[in-house]
């Protein structure tokens, strides 16, 4: 019996101790907030050419889809410690679930205590701009008079509203920028008043094509004198990527076109919008006077040669360019001042003179603009492609030296001390206004940063000379860098060159 009772006791012990052995810990479940993962999968996502994963920093996930398809429709693949992951109290599920990526998205990750964490993840499609589609059926856009129809479809991305197919016809616009260069400038023009890029709406818009401004922000830099100026109106625009019948044909500044409207050259009925501007550059049927001094091409309106319209603004130039070289131009009751808003000459004349824009000096896109029974004024500012030293055939490309001041009006309008003070005193505003320019200049460049790259893959300018380039640098950093630098010098050598007239 005794031996019995220990037979037992022993085999209880042996299955204690072996259950001991074989019995393992059980790990609570830590569960936290992180997201520690974010793709998306060309296995789940067919549009995409590879697999495309995104940066985690705190709570931001940022990414880049480098080529240009739908974001509205991505499935994401995700790995994250909470219980669950949440958009807006939707479920997520990871490699399932199907969102639309053209905002920023909120994911929440959740705990089953009650934690949860937020992470913003911003998707750039393409180049992050907007992009049009131009469809003319094929057929290709040859020249500056016959103008081609077809439809126009914006896909506004973040920032602008879409338009689908909107009816429209296109044409080739400018001089040496259509002859010369391979990437071509248009004016298109819609079947109605239509609202583009979030600019106010009308018909006609430019597609400036920023081919031998390697930076693309020459023009957008004058523009933004310009906003800061007393000059009445000054062209806004927008950078966008625009594809001809489906094919990428590059980054394109779309402005407003320089032309009377209620939202552009307000001239109302009667008004006149005058070029200076040279024959050879003049279009079949603009009319046009001479002065002593210039050939002044008349935009606007439509008028008949020797109509009582055309002999008013004719003999209006005319006589207020014989005053400001007679003896009494100073005068300020019957010299100059009488025909001409001199703030709007002052303006348009520092802009023009701080960029040394090329062919402000004499030869064209000089606009005018005078309301009958008013003054003459200066303006809008129009084509800073060839500015800011970005031309090899004359003195403009340094950023020393005067250069619009030389104009024959200008020259004559700077022997009046009068009109000498209001420069310098003008300049300073635009002067303390610099660090502004400067780094709306950074705000453009940034904003380009991958436009610039998708640009250069299609034309190949970087590193390469073009027509009419003082410099070839190797990046598009260090050209916008120049840019700067040339403004920065400019701005000094202005300073000190008015102080001492």
């Amino acid at each position: 019996m005794k031996n019995t009772l220990y037979a037992i006791f022993f085999f209880i012990g042996i299955s204690l101790i072996s259950c001991s052995k074989d019995t393992s810990t059980i790990e609570p479940i830590v569960e936290g907030t992180e997201i520690t993962q974010f793709s998306f999968l060309k296995a789940n996502n067919p549009n995409l050419l590879y697999d495309i994963n995104l940066e985690i920093s705190g709570q931001s996930i940022k990414g880049r889809i480098p080529f240009n398809v739908a974001v509205t429709n991505l499935i994401a693949t995700f790995e994250n410690s909470g219980s669950s992951a949440v958009i807006s109290d939707v479920n997520q599920v990871s490699g399932t679930t199907v969102n639309n990526f053209t905002n920023l998205v909120t994911y929440t990750v959740k705990t089953t205590d009650g934690r949860e964490a937020q992470y913003e993840v911003d998707v750039t499609k393409f180049t992050g701009l907007p992009i049009i589609y131009i469809n003319t059926n094929g057929v290709e856009i040859t020249s500056k008079d016959i103008e081609i129809p077809g439809t126009l479809t914006i896909d506004g991305g973040r920032n602008y509203s879409e338009l689908i197919n909107a009816p429209m016809a296109i044409r080739g616009r400018g001089n040496s920028t259509w002859w010369v260069h391979p990437k071509k400038p248009y004016q298109l023009k819609f079947d109605s008043k239509t609202e583009m890029l979030g600019m106010p709406k009308d018909k006609k818009w430019i597609f400036l094509a920023e081919y031998s401004d390697k930076t693309m922000l020459r023009n957008v830099a004058a523009f933004e004198m310009g906003y800061l100026s007393k000059l009445e109106w000054t062209p806004k625009s927008a950078f966008t990527e625009v594809y001809l019948n489906n094919q990428y044909n590059g980054t394109y500044n779309i402005s407003q076109k320089v032309e009377a409207g209620s939202n552009r050259v307000v001239l109302g009925s009667t008004g006149y919008l005058l070029e200076i501007d040279q024959l050879d550059r003049l279009d079949p049927g603009d009319v046009y006077f001479r002065t002593n001094d210039f050939l002044i091409n008349i935009k606007e309106p439509e008028l008949t040669i020797d109509s009582n319209e055309y002999i008013y603004v004719k003999n209006l130039l005319n006589e207020f360019e014989t005053v400001l070289k007679s003896d009494q131009f100073k005068d300020p009751n019957i010299g100059y001042a009488k025909y001409i808003d001199v703030d709007s000459f002052i303006d348009w004349y520092l802009i023009n003179e701080i960029a040394k824009n090329q062919d402000s000096k004499d030869f064209s896109s000089i606009f005018l603009n005078v309301m009958p029974g008013g003054k003459i004024k200066m303006g809008p500012i129009w084509d800073f492609d060839l500015a800011f030293g970005n031309v090899n055939y004359s003195d403009a490309t340094n950023p020393t030296g005067f250069w619009v001041k030389d104009h024959k009006w200008y020259a004559r309008l700077f022997q009046d001390p009068s009109f000498v003070a209001k420069v310098q005193l003008r300049f300073i505003y635009f002067k303390e206004h610099q660090n502004l320019i400067l780094d709306k200049i950074d705000i453009y460049a940034n904003y380009l940063k991958w436009a610039q790259e998708e640009n250069d893959k299609k034309w190949n300018t970087i590193g390469v000379y073009v027509w009419p380039n003082h410099l070839v640098l190797g990046t598009y950093e260090a050209e916008v860098n120049q840019l700067k630098t040339w403004y920065s010098q400019r701005m000094n050598w202005l300073g000190t060159a008015f102080n001492n007239l």
